[in-house]
Order: C-alpha cells, then structure tokens, then sequence
C-alpha cells in the first residue's frame, strides 16, 4: 500500500469526525436483519463496527448484554462484572447501553468512578485479584473498546473469569444469541433507565487504578527504575490510562512527562496513519510522529493505543521500535533477569511475529508457544503460570509477575511501557541496543505487514484455506520448506496461510474490522527479498482466489 501524503502530518479539520452525528447514528440507525456486514460478529478482540455503517448500535449493543447475562446465568458466573471504556466516542453510548441492560437483569456491576475511563489491562488484573481464593462467585468483564481503530469505531469485548479475552467457545454463544435477540425484535432485552441504574444497589463506582498501581513493582522494578534517575516521556495519544501516568510518576517516584494530556473523541490531535486516516496506532511511524520528534529529549519514551493493551518504544539511538524487535529484546532481558522464573517457563508468540523470537528462544533452551493470532490463545498458559511472556506482532505483550505468579491474562501496555525503562536502568543500555546485540548474534530480520483490499468473499476464502490450495514450490527464490494452516502451538486453525522457506515467510489472513486481507512478511536476506515475498504472497493469494472462482 502507497503512503498516502497526508502520513505523519497533523490530521485536518475536513478529517475530524462529527461525533454528535456519529452518536445519533449509534442511537438512530438499527442493522439489516440478513446483512452479514450489519450482524453481531465477534473477531478476535470482540465485536467491532461504526454506527455510520449499522455495525455498531445501541441494537447491537444491548443484544449482546442480553446474551451475556444469558450466558453467565447458564454459567454460573455469579460474581460482578466489572466494566471498562476507552475514549472513543461510542465507548461512552455503548458503556451507557451496557449499564441499562445489565442493571435490569440484576447484574452486580463494577465500573470506574465519576464515570471515568478504564484500560484493558486494569480490567484484567481486577479480574483476576477478585477470583484469586475464590471457588464460587466468580467475577468477569467487560471492554468497550475498538482498541487502536479509528475514531468512528467502536468495540465491544469480553473477559470471562479468567480475565483474558473469551474464546470462541464463549463468543460464538453470544454472538449466536445476540443475533437470534435481534432477529425476534429486541424482545427478550430487559433494560431501566441509565440514571436510576447508576444510583441502584447494583452498579458499585471503584478505583480500579489504586490496587493496579500499587502492585506494579510486582511486575516490573519499579526501584531500579527510580534510581537510575531517568527522563521518560509518554504520549497516551488521548487512551484510557492518560491519567494514570503522573499517578505511577508520584507512587514510585519518576520523573515522567506526559506530552500530551488531550483526550478528545475526534482524536484531532493525532498525526495521520500510513493511509492518510486518524488511528491511535502507537506501532505506527507515522501516528507516533509527534513522539518520536521529541526522542532525544528523552532517556527512553513511549506510547500508547486507547484502550492501553498496546504499546509503542521510542529510543533515541533508533526511534520508534518495530514491535517485533521490542518483542525479542523483552523475551532476551525477562527470561535472564527473573531469578524468580521457572526455567521450565515457555516463551509465546503468535505465528506472524518475527522469527528471531524463535532463535531468541532456542538460545534460552526455552519452548515456543506459537499460537494463532489473538490473545485469547495465550490466556490459559498465563493464568496457570504455564508461559512466562506472550507477545504478538502488532505490538501487543504481556509477562508474569517477578515471581512467577501471573499479573495479568491480557496485553498490557503500561507494564511493557515500563519495562522499557527497566531494560534501560538496569543493562545501560535502551531496547534498541539490546535488539541490536541481538541482531549481532542471529541475523538482521526484515519485517512488513501490509493490508491488501479484499471483498467478504474473499476474506471468507482466505479464512478456510487449506494447505492443498497453494501449488507453488518454491518462494522468492527459495523452496518452500512449510504451509501452515494451524499452529503449532496449539493445533489451532490460523484463519489463513503461512507459507515459509529457509530465509523467509509469508502469512496471510483476513481482518476482522476492515475490508482487507493483512500479508504479513519478514526475511534475513535483506529489504529487497522482502519485497519479493510480499508480492510472491499476493500472487499465490489471487491465484488461491481464482482457483475459488471468488473475484
């Protein structure tokens, strides 16, 4: 994909979205009964869609909260549920909606006080500090959020017991249900009033940020990171932990400075993604442009997308970090510096992210967990202390506490965030030079990931194809040694391909929010054998398609 002109550059007013007429759609506009576009669909973060397009409403909202309470009822699921929001605008209707319909049906609910907003990872972590001795009554959650996604996005996710996204087995229930809701007219939904259900017994306003915050030198050295005296910058691109940076800063005495303190449902401040669109994407150059000009002003700085499970490295040795570099220079500092740590901790990654993890790992004589995309593979391995660290290609990570017990079972950005600037206190050195050490001892990888248009149909296609349906041998030049349509780790259907040689790799998949099918790629020839892959890739795809008679 071409970088649009307007990558990097401040966004423009004609850019902003009309957020009044984008919550009036939320409420006005109901789906198309036999759209799939328009039908509750959760992916691999949840149910995702916009209001402008009917994907995502009050409707669809309130059907899914009527499911849920169905399914923790069948569940035994009797704890609170514990609810959090971003700051995308339809995080607001939806966190609203969600309130009516789970007060009505006499739901216990845990939400932020002052109706504040909540990131992923504090859902998570609440989740489990509630269900830790417990044998019943267990609580879950709740994440409104479209994550990284643009500003007329919204999303809905989530967490069951223990506390990492719902697996298919959960979400294909509720999506099934939902559907079925709204199929029959709404008319299984119970819901009262928003301001009635705020004040009922039911709804509890907490701080989800004290018990968080307080128990981050669990996970992280938040000590060494004191001494050492570091200047840290931050910018939260306007997320839901905006406010919980100068609260860590004053806790664990940091000098911490948050560059920038808007939180604005436009998100007007952004810099432009690759494609010219506003997207809180910290793995992104060109959204993290503001950042990344004020590296050297910094010892080591980062970033964050709104709901905080993601994050993005600033160094002033290399700029913004590839995710998949941060990832492998994380594994190699974690799994040498937890004494506390098993040895017989496996290392986890999704099967797109880079293949230097893997020859990191075989260093460390550690097992590789690799999984499909979704972190939802992850969280059983976390929960039971079964993985030390997962990680995933589009810059979202997360690793045990420092004695091995689990922290948390979903990506969290804050804690990577930190890290960060422990690699630096302790080894002298920033991510980048401990990535580039690395490189020294397993070779330099290139790595892409771009996005190819593509109807339903053929995401659909891509989605189920088998091994049998690629029929070439070889790969930029080289034999094809592997095609993988599961993963390894687990056996589980990777929603695409995976085609691999012995210096490159390939793997294509269908998005879950956009009309795209995402080629990721890496090689350790070099840039120009990339970019023989890349395009190798989207032959072999379209003739996948052909073969289909899908155009």
């Amino acid at each position: 994909m071409a970088i649009h002109p307007m990558a990097g550059k401040p966004a423009e007013p004609s850019q902003w979205v009309n957020v009044a007429r984008l919550v009036a759609a939320y409420y006005s506009n109901k789906p198309e009964i036999g759209e799939p576009s328009q039908a509750v669909s959760f992916g691999t973060s949840g149910h995702r869609g916009s209001s402008f397009l009917s994907s995502f409403t009050d409707t669809h909202i309130a059907a899914i909260c009527q499911a849920l309470v169905e399914y923790r009822n069948t569940h035994d699921i009797s704890g609170p549920i514990m609810i959090g929001m971003d700051t995308h605008a339809l995080s607001e209707a939806a966190f609203i909606t969600a309130i009516e319909v789970l007060a009505a049906n006499g739901v216990n609910i845990l939400v932020q006080k002052d109706q504040g907003y909540t990131p992923t990872p504090v859902i998570s972590h609440a989740i489990l500090q509630f269900n830790q001795s417990r044998t019943s009554g267990f609580a879950d959650g709740i994440v409104i959020t479209p994550s990284h996604n643009p500003p007329e996005d919204g999303g809905f996710k989530y967490n069951p017991p223990h506390g990492g996204p719902a697996d298919s087995d959960v979400t294909s229930v509720i999506q099934a249900r939902a559907n079925d809701i709204i199929g029959n007219g709404m008319k299984a939904v119970k819901r009262m009033d928003f301001s009635m259900a705020m004040r009922s017994s039911v709804v509890q306003h907490v701080d989800f940020a004290q018990d968080y915050i307080s128990q981050l030198n669990d996970v992280v050295d938040m000590h060494a990171i004191a001494s050492a005296g570091l200047t840290l910058g931050t910018d939260p691109l306007g997320g839901s932990g905006l406010g919980y940076w100068d609260q860590i800063a004053d806790m664990y005495g940091l000098n911490i400075d948050v560059v920038n303190r808007h939180v604005d449902h436009r998100f007007a401040f952004m810099r432009c993604d690759k494609d010219g669109k506003i997207r809180m994407d910290c793995s992104s150059p060109y959204a993290m442009a503001g950042l990344i000009d004020l590296k050297q002003d910094y010892d080591v700085a980062f970033g964050n997308d709104p709901d905080f499970d993601r994050h993005g490295i600033v160094c002033p040795s290399g700029g913004l970090m590839n995710p998949n570099h941060y990832l492998a220079a994380a594994i190699q500092y974690l799994y040498t510096h937890r004494p506390q740590w098993s040895s017989s901790l496996k290392v986890g990654k999704t099967l797109v992210s880079s293949s230097l993890i893997n020859r990191v790992a075989s260093s460390l004589n550690r097992e590789l967990a690799e999984m499909p995309v979704g972190f939802k593979w992850f969280v059983q391995g976390m929960h039971r202390g079964e993985i030390g660290f997962s990680g995933e290609e589009s810059a979202g990570g997360i690793f045990l506490r420092r004695n091995g017990k689990a922290w948390a079972t979903d990506k969290d950005g804050i804690i990577m965030c930190l890290l960060a600037a422990e690699m630096l206190a302790v080894t002298g050195k920033d991510p980048y030079q401990n990535y580039q050490a690395l490189t020294e001892a397993f070779g330099t990888p290139s790595y892409t990931r771009i996005d190819v248009a593509a109807s339903f149909e053929q995401k659909a296609t891509l989605s189920r194809l088998s091994a049998e349906a690629i029929t070439s041998s070889t790969l930029a030049g080289e034999q094809i040694q592997t095609i993988q349509t599961h993963a390894p780790g687990n056996g589980a259907s990777i929603g695409g391909v995976k085609v691999s040689s012995e210096n490159g790799w390939f793997a294509a998949r269908p998005s879950g929010t956009e009309d795209v099918y995402k080629i990721y790629a890496e090689s350790f020839k070099g840039e120009s054998h990339l970019q023989n892959l890349v395009g190798e890739a989207q032959d072999i795809v379209d003739h996948a398609f052909k073969s289909a008679n899908v155009s």
